[in-house]
C-alpha cells in the first residue's frame, strides 16, 4: 500500500501481560495527542489490531499507520485480507481467520474511506529507540494494567 499523499503518521501498539491475559492498546500522532484502552482477557495480536482499528476510526484525513506488528502491516501491505475474503474468511491453511471480529471492521474502515482519506501502513522495529513507537508501547502497557 503506498503512502497516501499528505498523510499524517499515527503510531499504534498493543501489549498483553500473558498471552492471553490483560491487554492494552494505544495510538498517538504526537506525545500530546493519543488514546488508549484495555481488555481484561485478550492476546497481543488482538491488541495490535485493536490499536490500528481505534486509530483509523478516530482520525480523519489521509493516514499512515505505523506499527511494529507485521501481523497488522502485512495484512494490508501484502493484501492478506483480500485472500481471506475470497476464501470466505479462511486462511491459506483453510482454517478460520483469527480475530475476524476485529479484522472485518478495520478492513471496512480502511477500504471505506475515499481516496482523499486513504490509509497506508508501515512497519517500524519495536523496542529500537524510536520515540513515537516507545510512547505507544508505554501507553499500551500502562493500559494493560487498568481495571474496570
Amino acid at each position: 500500500m503506498p503512502v497516501p499523499v499528505g498523510a499524517r503518521e499515527v503510531f499504534t501498539d498493543g501489549a498483553c501481560r500473558g498471552n492471553p491475559g490483560p491487554g492494552g492498546w494505544a495510538w498517538a500522532t504526537s506525545p500530546e495527542h493519543h488514546a488508549s484502552g484495555h481488555a481484561p482477557a485478550t492476546t497481543n495480536q488482538r491488541m495490535e489490531v485493536q490499536a490500528a482499528l481505534e486509530a483509523v476510526r478516530a482520525l480523519d484525513g489521509p493516514l499512515l499507520v505505523v506499527s511494529d506488528s507485521t501481523y497488522v502491516v502485512n495484512c494490508f501491505r501484502d493484501g492478506w485480507w483480500r485472500g481471506w475474503q475470497a476464501r470466505g474468511w479462511t486462511n491459506t491453511a483453510k482454517q478460520p481467520v483469527a480475530n475476524r471480529d476485529l479484522w472485518e471492521p478495520l478492513i471496512q474502515a480502511v477500504t471505506g474511506r475515499g481516496t482523499d482519506d486513504a490509509v497506508g501502513f508501515a512497519w517500524v522495529k519495536g523496542h529500537s529507540g524510536h520515540p513515537m513507537n516507545d510512547l505507544v508501547d508505554r501507553l499500551a502497557v500502562e493500559a494493560s494494567h487498568r481495571v474496570d
